[in-house]
């Protein structure tokens, strides 16, 4: 046991542990295996005295008042579970041995551990080994519960039969559930991905797991952000994103200096971030809209490519519930606000958090009887209208 210092530092540091979980892992594991070996219904402890390089190990006994009932065979605790009296020793007797002990203080008995016999050590050993394991999970889930939110990449390493993607980040595995993969998207051993951390699991079958998505709108902004210095440098901001993953995405993006252009940004010139963006995410369309602060001017952009005449707040958005705005509309404008499959309604209403209800209203193109006149009126009413969401 003389060497027991420093091949408690030799684990630290090997396991990556604080010393103080190391020692007390060994503490665990020697109070354990003396219950097991001696008698599990008496209290032991254990002290590694450093300064002298000795691992101690005892039975605690406390000292209690004569009448104390814990002092009788038959005692019980506080949840009904039966009392060991040989814990408890009367301050008369206790003063026999040491005049200066009062009532609740403790006497240590030393008990050598060789003595215990062959198969304490293997005991202890187990015990060690388990305790050293729990500290080690309990680590890493600290670790990478700081990471929830934050994109990491891995290798894959296997491909189970409901197509449940695991990989390999530093020390621990990663799950992409098939749910959680972009649609369309396949993978095979040897792969490296990217994925924002979900959450993480101890799985009884494969320990502890990390389970990482590419469908979260999360990932999206992550993934600007490592595209564009400006998000970086946090001199753009994306205030809400939303997706209908693999197919189609919507960002809100605002822009602390008035000299940047917030969406022109995000794009890069001929559309290089964007694009690069969207390769990533298996070819999925990212609209950029400008964000406001006043609901209404955000919901008409949301909604485009599509140009609306007026939007209507019924009611705010409440804690857990969205909001619902009345958005009129030309009869002209409404396919592109519903869009293909309902996909640009959606988004917009995903994004800016209120139900959508469409009002149309009668086009104000002209009859083709008077050509001339029908594309002065629409190009008035089109500037008008940009102008008003400029």
């Amino acid at each position: 046991m003389d060497k027991i210092i420093d091949i408690l530092d030799s684990i630290a540091y090997e396991k990556g542990l604080k010393i103080d979980d190391v020692e007390n892992a060994l503490k665990e594991a020697l109070i354990k295996t003396a219950q097991k070996m001696v008698d599990e219904t008496l209290t032991f402890d254990a002290n590694i005295d450093r300064a002298n390089k000795k691992l101690e190990l005892f039975q605690k006994i406390e000292v209690v008042s004569e009448d104390d009932e814990r002092l009788h065979a038959n005692a019980v605790n506080k949840y009904g579970e039966a009392l060991n009296y040989e814990n408890f020793i009367t301050l008369e007797e206790a003063k026999e041995i040491d005049p200066d002990l009062e009532i609740g203080d403790f006497m240590n008995y030393d008990l050598e551990f060789e003595n215990m016999g062959r198969n304490a050590a293997t005991i202890l050993h187990n015990n060690f080994e388990y305790r050293l394991q729990r500290f080690i999970e309990e680590n890493l889930v600290s670790k990478y519960k700081d990471k929830i939110g934050k994109t990491v990449a891995g290798t894959v390493t296997r491909i189970d039969r409901q197509e449940n993607t695991y990989i390999e980040i530093g020390e621990v595995k990663g799950i992409l559930q098939r749910k959680s993969r972009i649609k369309g998207e396949t993978f095979k051993v040897g792969d490296v991905l990217k994925a924002v951390v979900k959450g993480v699991n101890i799985d009884k079958t494969n320990g502890l797991l990390i389970d990482i998505s590419r469908t979260s709108p999360k990932f999206l902004e992550n993934l600007l952000v490592l595209e564009v210095p400006e998000l970086k440098d946090k001199k753009v901001n994306i205030e809400a994103s939303a997706r209908i993953p693999g197919t189609r995405s919507k960002i809100a993006l605002s822009s602390i200096d008035p000299q940047i252009d917030p969406i022109g940004s995000v794009v890069g010139v001929k559309g290089v971030r964007i694009g690069s963006v969207s390769k990533q995410l298996n070819g999925e369309n990212i609209d950029c809209v400008e964000f406001s602060t006043i609901p209404e001017m955000f919901i008409s952009r949301a909604l485009s490519p599509a140009l609306v005449n007026s939007v209507k707040i019924e009611k705010a958005p409440s804690y857990g519930e969205k909001g619902k705005a009345i958005v009129t509309i030309p009869s002209d404008q409404k396919s592109k606000a519903i869009g293909k499959a309902g996909l640009n309604i959606r988004l917009a209403s995903m994004l800016t958090k209120y139900d959508i209800e469409l009002i149309e209203i009668a086009s104000t193109t002209a009859s083709s009887n008077n050509i001339e006149k029908s594309v002065e009126e629409k190009i008035t009413d089109t500037a008008s209208l940009e102008a008003l969401f400029k």
